[in-house]
C-alpha cells in the first residue's frame, strides 16, 4: 500500500493508547514495525521524537514523528484507503473528535482517580464524576449509534476504538481495587455495549 514505506510504532505492550494506534493500522490493512519501548530507560529515539512528551505511543512516517494516540489515529485515517475510522460527515466527524477527547480528558482520569484514591471522601468524589461521565456517553452512545452496535453506527469507529482499549484497563482495575462499579449502573446501552467490546 502506498505510504507504507518508512512506518514504525514505538509502544508499550500494556499502554490501551498504543492499543489505538495498532488497531487503528490494523483496520487499514497496514504493515508496519512495532518497537517496544523500555519506559525506565527510554531510548533516544523515543526522546527525539517526543521531546515534549518523552511518552508512547509515537508514529514515524518516513522519518517524521507523529505523537499522542487520537492524533495518530486521525493521520492514519486521513492517509491510508480502507475502511474509515472517522465519519465522513463533518459534523459527525466532529462529535467523534469531541467524545474521543471527552473520554480522555473526564472519563478515564475520574475512573483511575478512584481505583488509586486512598480516602474514603476522595474515593467518593471520583466515582460520582466517573458515573457523571458514563451517563454522558450512554446518552451520547443512544445518539450515534442510531440503535447499531457501535459508535461509529453499523461499523466499529473512532469512538469505539477509544474506549475499547481503555476498557480492559478499567476492568482490571476495578477487579484489582474490589469495585463493582459497572454492575451498579442502570446505563443499558452502554453495559450492552461494554460487554460486547471487552468482557466487562
Amino acid at each position: 500500500m502506498a505510504g507504507e514505506e518508512g512506518l514504525k510504532v514505538l509502544g508499550l505492550q500494556v499502554s490501551p493508547f498504543v492499543l489505538r494506534v495498532c488497531l487503528a493500522l490494523n483496520m487499514k490493512g497496514v504493515s508496519y514495525e512495532y518497537v517496544e519501548e523500555d519506559i525506565s530507560n527510554k531510548s533516544e529515539l523515543l526522546l527525539k521524537s517526543n521531546p515534549v512528551h518523552k511518552k508512547v505511543p509515537v508514529l514515524i512516517h518516513n522519518g517524521k514523528p507523529i505523537c499522542e494516540s487520537l492524533v495518530i489515529m486521525q493521520y492514519v485515517d486521513e492517509l491510508f484507503a480502507g475502511r474509515p475510522i472517522l465519519p465522513t460527515d463533518p459534523y459527525e466527524r466532529a462529535t467523534a473528535r469531541f467524545w474521543a477527547a471527552y473520554a480522555d480528558d473526564k472519563l478515564f482520569p475520574a475512573w483511575y482517580g478512584m481505583v488509586k484514591a486512598q480516602a474514603e471522601e476522595e474515593r467518593a468524589e471520583k466515582a460520582k464524576e466517573t458515573l457523571a461521565a458514563i451517563e454522558h456517553m450512554e446518552v451520547t452512545f443512544a445518539k450515534c449509534s442510531g440503535g447499531n452496535a457501535f459508535f461509529g453506527g453499523d461499523s466499529i469507529g473512532y469512538v469505539d476504538i477509544v474506549l475499547t482499549c481503555s476498557a480492559p484497563s478499567c476492568s482490571g482495575s476495578r477487579r484489582c481495587a474490589g469495585f463493582s462499579t459497572w454492575r451498579s449502573l442502570t446505563l443499558a446501552r452502554l453495559r450492552c455495549w461494554l460487554r460486547g467490546r471487552s468482557g466487562l
